[in-house]
Protein backbone atom coordinates (compact mmCIF):
# COMPACT_ATOMS: atom_id res chain seq x y z
CA UNK A 1 0.00 0.00 0.00
CA UNK A 2 1.53 3.24 -1.13
CA UNK A 3 2.04 5.96 1.42
CA UNK A 4 0.46 9.31 0.74
CA UNK A 5 2.91 12.15 1.24
CA UNK A 6 1.54 15.67 1.51
CA UNK A 7 3.98 18.45 0.62
CA UNK A 8 4.74 20.88 3.38
CA UNK A 9 3.59 23.87 1.36
CA UNK A 10 0.21 22.24 0.69
CA UNK A 11 -0.21 21.31 4.41
CA UNK A 12 0.54 24.85 5.50
CA UNK A 13 -1.94 26.29 3.01
CA UNK A 14 -4.69 23.89 4.19
CA UNK A 15 -3.95 24.71 7.86
CA UNK A 16 -4.21 28.43 7.06
CA UNK A 17 -7.58 27.94 5.37
CA UNK A 18 -8.96 25.92 8.32
CA UNK A 19 -7.78 28.48 10.85
CA UNK A 20 -9.26 31.32 8.84
CA UNK A 21 -12.59 29.51 8.63
CA UNK A 22 -12.47 28.71 12.44
CA UNK A 23 -12.67 32.34 13.43
CA UNK A 24 -15.65 32.86 11.07
CA UNK A 25 -17.77 30.42 13.14
CA UNK A 26 -19.98 31.86 15.87
CA UNK A 27 -18.61 31.70 19.42
CA UNK A 28 -21.25 29.16 20.52
CA UNK A 29 -20.29 26.79 17.73
CA UNK A 30 -16.59 27.07 18.56
CA UNK A 31 -17.31 26.23 22.21
CA UNK A 32 -19.36 23.20 21.23
CA UNK A 33 -16.53 21.91 19.04
CA UNK A 34 -13.96 22.32 21.88
CA UNK A 35 -16.26 20.55 24.34
CA UNK A 36 -16.73 17.66 21.92
CA UNK A 37 -12.99 17.25 21.44
CA UNK A 38 -12.45 17.23 25.22
CA UNK A 39 -15.13 14.59 25.68
CA UNK A 40 -13.51 12.35 23.06
CA UNK A 41 -10.10 12.75 24.73
CA UNK A 42 -11.46 11.86 28.17
CA UNK A 43 -13.29 8.83 26.76
CA UNK A 44 -10.09 7.35 25.33
CA UNK A 45 -8.12 8.18 28.49
CA UNK A 46 -10.58 6.33 30.74
CA UNK A 47 -10.65 3.39 28.37
CA UNK A 48 -6.85 3.12 28.49
CA UNK A 49 -6.73 3.24 32.32
CA UNK A 50 -9.44 0.59 32.72
CA UNK A 51 -7.55 -1.81 30.49
CA UNK A 52 -4.27 -1.44 32.47
CA UNK A 53 -5.02 -4.00 35.29
CA UNK A 54 -5.49 -6.73 32.69
CA UNK A 55 -1.85 -6.37 31.71
CA UNK A 56 -0.61 -6.23 35.31
CA UNK A 57 -2.00 -9.40 36.83
CA UNK A 58 1.48 -10.38 38.06
CA UNK A 59 1.66 -7.46 40.50
CA UNK A 60 0.46 -6.85 44.04
CA UNK A 61 -0.35 -3.17 44.39
CA UNK A 62 2.49 -1.37 42.63
CA UNK A 63 5.35 -3.71 43.49
CA UNK A 64 6.43 -5.77 40.43
CA UNK A 65 6.68 -9.54 40.89
CA UNK A 66 8.56 -11.95 38.66
CA UNK A 67 6.28 -13.83 36.25
CA UNK A 68 6.53 -17.64 36.26
CA UNK A 69 5.78 -20.03 33.42
CA UNK A 70 3.00 -22.36 34.59
CA UNK A 71 4.21 -25.23 32.37
CA UNK A 72 7.97 -25.34 32.71
CA UNK A 73 8.30 -23.39 35.98
CA UNK A 74 10.88 -21.03 34.43
CA UNK A 75 11.09 -17.32 35.03
CA UNK A 76 10.13 -15.14 32.10
CA UNK A 77 11.94 -12.13 33.56
CA UNK A 78 15.14 -12.93 35.43
CA UNK A 79 16.11 -9.37 36.28
CA UNK A 80 13.10 -7.11 36.63
CA UNK A 81 14.16 -3.52 37.03
CA UNK A 82 11.85 -1.49 39.27
CA UNK A 83 11.34 2.12 38.21
CA UNK A 84 9.67 5.11 39.75
CA UNK A 85 6.58 4.47 37.65
CA UNK A 86 5.86 1.03 39.06
CA UNK A 87 7.30 1.09 42.61
CA UNK A 88 5.90 2.87 45.65
CA UNK A 89 8.09 3.09 48.77
CA UNK A 90 6.03 2.72 51.94
CA UNK A 91 7.20 3.53 55.47
CA UNK A 92 5.34 1.32 57.90
CA UNK A 93 4.53 3.09 61.15
CA UNK A 94 3.80 0.87 64.10
CA UNK A 95 0.35 1.30 65.58
CA UNK A 96 0.22 2.54 69.13
CA UNK A 97 -2.29 0.58 71.14
CA UNK A 98 -3.18 1.01 74.78
CA UNK A 99 -0.23 0.75 77.21
CA UNK A 100 0.69 -2.88 77.67
CA UNK A 101 0.13 -4.50 81.02
CA UNK A 102 3.57 -5.07 82.52
CA UNK A 103 3.75 -7.95 84.90
CA UNK A 104 4.64 -7.18 88.50
CA UNK A 105 3.68 -3.53 87.95
CA UNK A 106 -0.08 -3.85 87.52
CA UNK A 107 -1.97 -1.12 89.27
CA UNK A 108 -4.17 -2.56 92.00
CA UNK A 109 -7.90 -1.97 91.79
CA UNK A 110 -9.27 1.00 93.62
CA UNK A 111 -10.92 -0.19 96.80
CA UNK A 112 -11.92 1.73 99.86
CA UNK A 113 -10.36 0.09 102.87
CA UNK A 114 -10.58 0.93 106.53
CA UNK A 115 -7.28 1.75 108.16
CA UNK A 116 -6.96 -0.79 110.95
CA UNK A 117 -4.23 -1.48 113.49
CA UNK A 118 -1.63 -0.67 110.86
CA UNK A 119 -2.99 2.85 110.35
CA UNK A 120 -1.38 6.21 110.84
CA UNK A 121 -2.55 6.92 114.37
CA UNK A 122 -1.61 3.46 115.59
CA UNK A 123 1.85 3.81 114.06
CA UNK A 124 2.40 7.22 115.63
CA UNK A 125 1.30 5.93 119.03
CA UNK A 126 3.99 3.24 118.90
CA UNK A 127 6.85 5.45 117.74
CA UNK A 128 6.60 4.67 114.02
CA UNK A 129 5.87 0.97 114.56
CA UNK A 130 2.53 -0.78 114.50
CA UNK A 131 1.45 -2.88 117.47
CA UNK A 132 2.47 -5.96 115.47
CA UNK A 133 6.06 -4.77 115.35
CA UNK A 134 6.02 -3.98 111.61
CA UNK A 135 7.54 -0.91 110.05
CA UNK A 136 4.84 1.73 109.64
CA UNK A 137 6.46 2.81 106.36
CA UNK A 138 6.27 -0.64 104.76
CA UNK A 139 4.04 -0.74 101.64
CA UNK A 140 0.49 -1.83 102.33
CA UNK A 141 -0.49 -4.52 99.85
CA UNK A 142 -3.92 -5.60 101.20
CA UNK A 143 -5.13 -8.73 99.45
CA UNK A 144 -1.79 -9.57 97.83
CA UNK A 145 -0.03 -9.29 101.19
CA UNK A 146 -2.60 -11.49 102.91
CA UNK A 147 -2.34 -14.15 100.22
CA UNK A 148 1.44 -14.11 100.44
CA UNK A 149 1.29 -14.42 104.23
CA UNK A 150 -0.85 -17.54 103.94
CA UNK A 151 1.55 -19.11 101.45
CA UNK A 152 4.53 -18.34 103.69
CA UNK A 153 2.78 -19.81 106.71
CA UNK A 154 2.05 -22.98 104.75
CA UNK A 155 5.69 -23.21 103.62
CA UNK A 156 7.02 -22.73 107.14
CA UNK A 157 4.67 -25.43 108.38
CA UNK A 158 5.97 -27.79 105.70
CA UNK A 159 9.56 -27.15 106.76
CA UNK A 160 8.82 -27.17 110.47
CA UNK A 161 11.60 -28.84 112.36
CA UNK A 162 14.38 -27.17 110.40
CA UNK A 163 15.80 -29.92 108.18
CA UNK A 164 14.43 -31.80 105.21
CA UNK A 165 15.78 -33.99 102.46
CA UNK A 166 17.93 -32.55 99.69
CA UNK A 167 15.92 -32.29 96.51
CA UNK A 168 12.64 -31.37 98.17
CA UNK A 169 12.89 -28.09 96.32
CA UNK A 170 13.91 -28.92 92.75
CA UNK A 171 11.70 -26.79 90.52
CA UNK A 172 14.57 -25.68 88.32
CA UNK A 173 17.34 -23.16 87.84
CA UNK A 174 16.99 -19.78 86.19
CA UNK A 175 20.59 -19.01 85.20
CA UNK A 176 21.67 -19.80 81.65
CA UNK A 177 24.94 -18.92 79.93
CA UNK A 178 25.54 -20.06 76.35
CA UNK A 179 28.96 -18.46 75.97
CA UNK A 180 32.28 -19.17 77.65
CA UNK A 181 32.21 -15.95 79.65
CA UNK A 182 29.37 -14.03 81.28
CA UNK A 183 28.78 -10.36 80.40
CA UNK A 184 31.73 -8.22 81.54
CA UNK A 185 29.68 -6.22 84.05
CA UNK A 186 29.26 -9.35 86.20
CA UNK A 187 32.12 -10.39 88.46
CA UNK A 188 32.94 -14.01 89.24
CA UNK A 189 31.53 -13.41 92.70
CA UNK A 190 28.26 -12.17 91.18
CA UNK A 191 27.91 -15.29 89.06
CA UNK A 192 28.67 -17.54 92.02
CA UNK A 193 26.00 -15.84 94.10
CA UNK A 194 23.45 -15.97 91.28
CA UNK A 195 23.99 -19.70 90.80
CA UNK A 196 23.79 -20.25 94.54
CA UNK A 197 20.46 -18.43 94.80
CA UNK A 198 19.02 -20.15 91.73
CA UNK A 199 20.39 -23.70 92.02
CA UNK A 200 21.16 -24.53 95.64
CA UNK A 201 18.89 -26.96 97.45
CA UNK A 202 17.00 -25.47 100.33
CA UNK A 203 17.74 -26.90 103.76
CA UNK A 204 15.59 -24.64 105.89
CA UNK A 205 13.04 -21.83 105.76
CA UNK A 206 12.68 -19.42 108.65
CA UNK A 207 11.38 -16.03 109.67
CA UNK A 208 14.16 -13.70 110.71
CA UNK A 209 14.06 -10.39 112.57
CA UNK A 210 17.31 -8.48 112.04
CA UNK A 211 18.28 -5.45 114.14
CA UNK A 212 14.79 -4.01 114.52
CA UNK A 213 13.96 -4.28 110.81
CA UNK A 214 10.77 -5.93 109.55
CA UNK A 215 10.94 -9.70 109.53
CA UNK A 216 12.08 -11.43 106.35
CA UNK A 217 11.65 -14.94 104.98
CA UNK A 218 15.09 -16.50 104.82
CA UNK A 219 16.16 -19.77 103.23
CA UNK A 220 19.35 -21.60 104.09
CA UNK A 221 20.98 -23.61 101.33
CA UNK A 222 22.25 -27.13 101.81
CA UNK A 223 25.77 -25.87 101.12
CA UNK A 224 25.63 -23.55 104.14
CA UNK A 225 27.70 -25.32 106.80
CA UNK A 226 27.86 -22.68 109.51
CA UNK A 227 25.85 -22.76 112.72
CA UNK A 228 22.18 -21.95 112.85
CA UNK A 229 22.80 -18.40 114.10
CA UNK A 230 21.68 -15.88 111.48
CA UNK A 231 24.79 -13.71 111.76
CA UNK A 232 26.94 -16.62 110.63
CA UNK A 233 24.84 -17.35 107.54
CA UNK A 234 27.22 -15.63 105.15
CA UNK A 235 27.07 -16.43 101.45
CA UNK A 236 24.71 -19.39 101.80
CA UNK A 237 21.34 -17.77 102.49
CA UNK A 238 18.80 -15.81 100.53
CA UNK A 239 15.84 -13.56 101.30
CA UNK A 240 12.59 -14.66 99.61
CA UNK A 241 10.39 -11.70 98.68
CA UNK A 242 6.76 -11.58 97.47
CA UNK A 243 6.08 -12.02 93.74
CA UNK A 244 4.92 -8.37 93.50
CA UNK A 245 8.54 -7.32 94.10
CA UNK A 246 9.77 -9.08 90.95
CA UNK A 247 11.08 -5.78 89.54
CA UNK A 248 14.02 -6.12 91.96
CA UNK A 249 15.50 -8.64 89.52
CA UNK A 250 15.46 -5.98 86.80
CA UNK A 251 16.95 -3.46 89.24
CA UNK A 252 19.92 -5.75 89.99
CA UNK A 253 20.77 -6.13 86.29
CA UNK A 254 20.37 -2.39 85.67
CA UNK A 255 22.73 -1.69 88.57
CA UNK A 256 25.42 -3.92 87.07
CA UNK A 257 24.97 -2.65 83.49
CA UNK A 258 25.39 0.97 84.66
CA UNK A 259 28.54 0.05 86.58
CA UNK A 260 27.18 1.16 89.97
CA UNK A 261 27.65 -2.22 91.72
CA UNK A 262 25.66 -1.29 94.81
CA UNK A 263 22.75 -3.77 94.69
CA UNK A 264 22.76 -7.26 96.14
CA UNK A 265 22.55 -10.18 93.65
CA UNK A 266 18.91 -11.02 92.94
CA UNK A 267 17.44 -13.83 90.85
CA UNK A 268 14.02 -15.36 90.28
CA UNK A 269 13.19 -18.79 91.65
CA UNK A 270 10.28 -21.12 92.27
CA UNK A 271 9.84 -22.79 95.65
CA UNK A 272 7.98 -26.05 96.09
CA UNK A 273 6.94 -25.15 99.63
CA UNK A 274 5.47 -21.83 98.47
CA UNK A 275 3.15 -23.38 95.92
CA UNK A 276 5.60 -23.13 93.04
CA UNK A 277 5.23 -19.36 92.84
CA UNK A 278 7.96 -17.37 91.12
CA UNK A 279 9.63 -15.09 93.67
CA UNK A 280 12.62 -12.74 93.67
CA UNK A 281 15.45 -14.02 95.87
CA UNK A 282 18.13 -11.64 97.17
CA UNK A 283 21.45 -12.61 98.71
CA UNK A 284 21.45 -12.35 102.50
CA UNK A 285 24.32 -10.22 103.84
CA UNK A 286 24.38 -10.06 107.66
CA UNK A 287 27.02 -7.30 107.63
CA UNK A 288 24.52 -4.75 106.26
CA UNK A 289 23.37 -2.24 108.85
CA UNK A 290 21.71 1.21 108.85
CA UNK A 291 24.05 4.17 108.89
CA UNK A 292 24.75 5.70 112.28
CA UNK A 293 22.84 8.81 113.27
CA UNK A 294 19.53 10.18 112.14
CA UNK A 295 19.48 11.35 108.53
CA UNK A 296 16.68 13.75 107.62
CA UNK A 297 16.05 15.48 104.33
CA UNK A 298 17.58 18.70 105.70
CA UNK A 299 20.78 17.01 106.92
CA UNK A 300 20.99 15.10 103.63
CA UNK A 301 20.92 18.34 101.64
CA UNK A 302 23.57 19.79 103.96
CA UNK A 303 25.86 16.82 103.34
CA UNK A 304 25.45 17.31 99.60
CA UNK A 305 26.40 20.96 99.96
CA UNK A 306 29.66 20.25 101.82
CA UNK A 307 30.59 17.16 99.75
CA UNK A 308 31.34 14.98 102.74
CA UNK A 309 34.55 12.89 102.58
CA UNK A 310 35.46 14.13 99.11
CA UNK A 311 38.06 16.57 100.48
CA UNK A 312 39.27 14.64 103.46
CA UNK A 313 37.75 14.33 106.91
CA UNK A 314 34.60 16.47 107.22
CA UNK A 315 34.11 19.05 109.94
CA UNK A 316 31.74 18.24 112.83
CA UNK A 317 29.46 21.19 112.10
CA UNK A 318 28.71 19.75 108.65
CA UNK A 319 26.74 16.91 110.28
CA UNK A 320 28.11 14.39 107.79
CA UNK A 321 27.43 10.69 107.94
CA UNK A 322 29.98 8.02 107.04
CA UNK A 323 28.74 7.94 103.42
CA UNK A 324 31.02 9.37 100.74
CA UNK A 325 29.60 12.25 98.67
CA UNK A 326 29.68 10.31 95.38
CA UNK A 327 27.42 7.60 96.76
CA UNK A 328 24.43 9.92 96.86
CA UNK A 329 24.84 10.73 93.17
CA UNK A 330 24.81 7.04 92.27
CA UNK A 331 21.73 6.39 94.33
CA UNK A 332 19.87 9.39 92.91
CA UNK A 333 20.55 8.28 89.32
CA UNK A 334 19.54 4.69 90.08
CA UNK A 335 16.37 5.68 91.94
CA UNK A 336 15.30 8.14 89.22
CA UNK A 337 15.51 5.57 86.43
CA UNK A 338 13.46 3.08 88.44
CA UNK A 339 11.37 5.75 90.24
CA UNK A 340 12.18 4.27 93.64
CA UNK A 341 10.89 6.94 96.01
CA UNK A 342 10.98 5.01 99.31
CA UNK A 343 14.55 6.07 100.16
CA UNK A 344 14.59 9.80 99.49
CA UNK A 345 10.91 10.70 99.06
CA UNK A 346 8.84 8.25 101.06
CA UNK A 347 6.10 10.89 101.55
CA UNK A 348 5.60 11.00 97.75
CA UNK A 349 6.13 14.78 97.67
CA UNK A 350 7.84 14.92 94.28
CA UNK A 351 5.06 13.38 92.16
CA UNK A 352 1.33 12.73 92.10
CA UNK A 353 0.73 9.48 93.99
CA UNK A 354 -2.25 7.21 93.43
CA UNK A 355 -4.96 6.87 96.08
CA UNK A 356 -3.89 3.27 96.75
CA UNK A 357 -0.24 4.14 97.41
CA UNK A 358 0.86 3.61 101.00
CA UNK A 359 1.93 7.22 101.51
CA UNK A 360 -1.64 8.33 100.71
CA UNK A 361 -3.46 5.58 102.60
CA UNK A 362 -1.41 6.22 105.73
CA UNK A 363 -1.81 10.00 105.43
CA UNK A 364 1.87 10.89 105.10
CA UNK A 365 1.48 12.57 101.72
CA UNK A 366 -0.15 15.48 103.49
CA UNK A 367 3.03 16.11 105.50
CA UNK A 368 5.09 17.36 102.56
CA UNK A 369 5.15 20.83 104.09
CA UNK A 370 7.50 19.54 106.78
CA UNK A 371 9.83 17.74 104.41
CA UNK A 372 13.01 19.00 106.11
CA UNK A 373 12.33 16.95 109.23
CA UNK A 374 11.36 13.77 107.36
CA UNK A 375 13.74 10.92 108.10
CA UNK A 376 15.19 9.03 105.14
CA UNK A 377 14.67 5.26 105.11
CA UNK A 378 16.59 2.15 103.99
CA UNK A 379 19.91 4.00 103.90
CA UNK A 380 22.32 1.18 104.74
CA UNK A 381 25.97 0.20 104.34
CA UNK A 382 28.29 -2.65 105.30
CA UNK A 383 30.15 -2.57 108.58
CA UNK A 384 33.45 -3.31 106.85
CA UNK A 385 32.88 -0.59 104.22
CA UNK A 386 31.05 2.31 105.92
CA UNK A 387 31.67 4.84 103.13
CA UNK A 388 29.67 2.96 100.46
CA UNK A 389 25.93 2.60 100.24
CA UNK A 390 24.14 -0.69 99.63
CA UNK A 391 20.92 -0.52 97.63
CA UNK A 392 18.21 -2.73 99.15
CA UNK A 393 14.45 -2.91 98.61
CA UNK A 394 14.82 -1.88 94.98
CA UNK A 395 11.24 -2.35 93.84
CA UNK A 396 10.85 -0.13 90.80
CA UNK A 397 7.72 1.43 89.28
CA UNK A 398 7.37 1.07 85.51
CA UNK A 399 3.83 2.46 85.27
CA UNK A 400 4.72 6.09 85.93
CA UNK A 401 4.78 8.18 82.76
CA UNK A 402 7.21 10.97 81.88
CA UNK A 403 4.77 13.68 82.96
CA UNK A 404 4.74 12.36 86.54
CA UNK A 405 8.37 11.58 87.34
CA UNK A 406 9.79 12.28 90.78
CA UNK A 407 12.44 14.97 90.18
CA UNK A 408 12.81 15.51 93.92
CA UNK A 409 15.12 12.49 93.84
CA UNK A 410 17.64 14.65 91.94
CA UNK A 411 17.39 17.71 94.17
CA UNK A 412 20.80 18.86 95.41
CA UNK A 413 22.72 16.58 93.02
CA UNK A 414 25.44 18.49 91.15
CA UNK A 415 27.55 15.58 89.83
CA UNK A 416 26.74 12.19 88.31
CA UNK A 417 28.98 9.16 87.57
CA UNK A 418 30.55 9.21 84.11
CA UNK A 419 30.34 5.45 83.56
CA UNK A 420 26.58 5.29 84.14
CA UNK A 421 25.85 8.43 82.12
CA UNK A 422 28.09 7.08 79.35
CA UNK A 423 25.99 3.92 79.11
CA UNK A 424 22.77 5.94 79.01
CA UNK A 425 24.04 8.16 76.20
CA UNK A 426 25.84 5.48 74.17
CA UNK A 427 22.67 3.99 72.63
CA UNK A 428 23.74 0.56 73.94
CA UNK A 429 21.60 0.41 77.06
CA UNK A 430 18.98 -1.79 75.39
CA UNK A 431 21.55 -4.19 73.99
CA UNK A 432 23.27 -4.63 77.34
CA UNK A 433 20.06 -5.06 79.32
CA UNK A 434 18.78 -7.70 76.89
CA UNK A 435 22.07 -9.56 77.11
CA UNK A 436 22.07 -9.34 80.89
CA UNK A 437 18.43 -10.22 81.59
CA UNK A 438 18.62 -13.20 79.23
CA UNK A 439 20.71 -14.96 81.87
CA UNK A 440 17.72 -15.21 84.20
CA UNK A 441 15.50 -17.57 82.24
CA UNK A 442 12.61 -17.69 84.70
CA UNK A 443 12.39 -13.92 84.94
CA UNK A 444 12.72 -13.60 81.16
CA UNK A 445 9.83 -16.01 80.57
CA UNK A 446 7.67 -14.53 83.33
CA UNK A 447 7.73 -11.11 81.62
CA UNK A 448 6.60 -12.51 78.28
CA UNK A 449 9.97 -13.22 76.69
CA UNK A 450 11.81 -10.63 74.67
CA UNK A 451 8.64 -8.72 73.82
CA UNK A 452 7.83 -8.13 77.48
CA UNK A 453 11.44 -7.29 78.38
CA UNK A 454 11.57 -4.77 75.54
CA UNK A 455 8.56 -2.96 77.02
CA UNK A 456 10.35 -2.61 80.35
CA UNK A 457 13.48 -1.32 78.61
CA UNK A 458 11.34 1.17 76.67
CA UNK A 459 10.34 2.76 79.96
CA UNK A 460 13.94 3.00 81.18
CA UNK A 461 15.14 4.44 77.87
CA UNK A 462 12.51 7.18 77.93
CA UNK A 463 13.49 8.11 81.48
CA UNK A 464 17.15 8.07 80.46
CA UNK A 465 16.40 10.67 77.77
CA UNK A 466 14.62 12.83 80.34
CA UNK A 467 17.61 12.51 82.67
CA UNK A 468 20.08 13.48 79.94
CA UNK A 469 18.02 16.59 79.18
CA UNK A 470 17.96 17.37 82.89
CA UNK A 471 21.76 17.09 83.02
CA UNK A 472 22.17 19.58 80.19
CA UNK A 473 19.53 21.99 81.49
CA UNK A 474 20.95 22.12 85.04
CA UNK A 475 24.63 21.97 84.08
CA UNK A 476 25.23 18.74 86.01
CA UNK A 477 28.87 17.66 85.95
CA UNK A 478 29.70 14.14 84.77
CA UNK A 479 32.83 13.01 86.59
CA UNK A 480 34.65 9.72 87.42
CA UNK A 481 33.36 8.15 90.63
CA UNK A 482 34.75 4.62 90.65
CA UNK A 483 38.04 5.34 92.40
Amino acid sequence: MERCVIPASLFCSKLFRVSSRWWRYPRARRSAIVAGLCFVYLFFAVLQVSSAPAAGKGRIGTVPLRQHDGVHGQKTDDNPTPTRSNVVYITLRSKRHKPAVIRATVRPKLRRKKVGTFGKHDAQAHGGKSRHGQDAWAPKRANASDAWAKIVHKGLTLYKGGHFEDGADDLGSSIRIYSQKPPPWFSQEDMAHMRLLANSKVRKLERLQHEGSPSVLLFRSAAQTHSEHSAECSGGCGVIKPPVDMSEVFAFHLDRVLGLNRSLPTVSRRFHALGGQLCPVTLWDPSITPISGQLTWSSYQTSLKYKCWQRGTPKPEWRCTSIHHHEWSKMALFDFLLQIHQRLDRNCCGFRPRPEDSCVELGYHGECGDMDNTELSTIVHRRRDPHRLVFINNKGFFDRDEENLDFKLLEGIKELPDVAVGVLSSQRLREKLLQSLFLDQLYWDSQGGRQGIEKLIDVIERRAKVLLRYINAHDIKVIPMNK
